[in-house]
């Protein structure tokens, strides 16, 4: 082997590592807000767990590759991936729990907003009824007031 096909090969590893280097950074750096704003606000609402499952099921299998490679910026990232993915997802699950709070054998209220914000519909132990949402200081003929959500 000639010396400038050395010198041309380890040039381009090192560009090659270079580039994983700044492209792990990167990527790294995309997530970030994302885990920020997860963690301080807590809602996670907008986030699918059949999208957070799979993600973590394939970070599982393709660390099985990520890891027979040769160590590097590839590691990084992976781990990365697989520490965020996890962390998303236990924070998606404790936010759905919270949500859904505890589960007791007593029949509770649930509250739905129907279409027509006046109106509230209210569900106990499989009974619906619809409730009116007025001021009971409104109820001599004034309308009603409107719901908060109806902000025009």
């Amino acid at each position: 082997m000639s010396w400038a096909c050395a010198i041309r090969t380890v040039g381009a590893m090192d560009l090659a590592v270079f580039a994983g280097v700044v492209s792990t950074g990167l990527f790294a750096m995309s997530y970030v807000p994302m885990l920020a704003k997860a963690a301080r606000t807590k809602d996670l609402t907008s986030y699918s767990l059949g999208n957070l499952a799979i993600t973590n099921a394939g970070n599982a299998v393709y660390s099985a590759y990520v890891f027979s490679l040769p160590f590097g910026p590839i590691w990084f990232l992976h781990s990365f991936y697989v520490v965020a993915s996890l962390l998303m997802l236990v924070w998606f699950l404790r936010s759905r729990a919270a949500l859904e709070g505890p589960r007791s054998a007593t029949p509770c209220r649930s509250v739905r907003i129907s279409r027509r914000p006046e109106r509230v519909r209210v569900s106990v132990a499989g009974r619906e009824e619809e409730l009116d949402d007025v001021d009971p200081t409104e109820r001599d003929g004034a309308a009603p007031r409107a719901h908060p959500r109806a902000r025009g």
